[in-house]
C-alpha cells in the first residue's frame, strides 16, 4: 500500500472514530494512529529514493546527448577541415560544416529540453504527491492533537465516577 492509500486509510479511521457527544471530536487509539504515521513515514525514503534515481537518470541522458553532439560537432569540424583542403569547393565546405554543427546543437538543445521537460513533470508530480501527503500527515496531526487537548481538559467518566460518593447501604 502506498502513502497515498495510507492516508486515505488514516482519513478514514479518523472519521470513524467514536464522536464525543456534544462535541466535533472524537477518540482513536493513539497507538494504531502512530502505527499509521510511523508506516508513512518508513515508505516516504523509498519515494525520495525513486526521485533522487530519476534525476540520475535525466543527468545520463543529458551526458549521453553531450556526448553525441560532441561526436557530431567532431565530425563535423573533422568534414569541414577535409574540405578546405581543396580552395574550389572550400566556400562550400565550410557552409555544410556550419550547418552540420548548427544540426548538431539544435539536436542536442532539443533532446536537453525534452529530458527537462520530463524530468520537471515528474518532479511537479512528485511533489503534489508529497505535498498532499504531508497535508494528511499535518491534519491527522492536528486532530491528535486536539483529542489529546480534549482528553487533558476536564475529568474523565472514569474521575468524575470515583469522586462520587458511594451508595449507603
Amino acid at each position: 500500500m502506498g502513502p497515498m492509500e495510507r492516508i486515505e486509510e488514516l482519513i478514514a479511521y479518523v472519521e470513524e472514530a467514536r464522536a464525543i457527544p456534544m462535541s466535533r471530536n472524537c477518540k482513536i487509539d493513539r497507538a494504531e494512529v502512530i502505527g499509521m504515521l510511523e508506516e508513512m513515514q518508513a515508505e516516504l525514503p523509498a519515494d525520495i529514493r525513486r526521485a533522487e534515481a530519476m534525476l540520475a537518470e535525466r543527468d545520463k541522458i543529458i551526458d549521453a546527448g553531450q556526448r553525441e553532439s560532441d561526436r557530431i560537432i567532431r565530425e563535423g569540424e573533422s568534414e569541414h577541415a577535409r574540405l578546405v583542403s581543396a580552395h574550389e569547393i572550400t566556400v562550400s565546405a565550410e557552409h555544410e560544416a556550419n550547418r552540420i554543427i548548427s544540426e548538431a546543437r539544435n539536436e542536442a538543445q532539443r533532446l536537453r529540453d525534452e529530458v527537462d521537460e520530463y524530468v520537471d513533470t515528474t518532479l511537479a508530480n512528485f511533489e503534489q504527491f508529497l505535498h498532499r501527503a504531508l497535508s494528511g500527515v499535518e491534519r491527522g496531526r492536528d486532530k491528535m492533537h486536539a483529542l489529546r487537548e480534549i482528553g487533558s481538559f476536564g475529568p474523565s467518566e472514569e474521575e468524575e465516577d470515583s469522586q462520587r460518593p458511594l451508595p449507603q447501604i
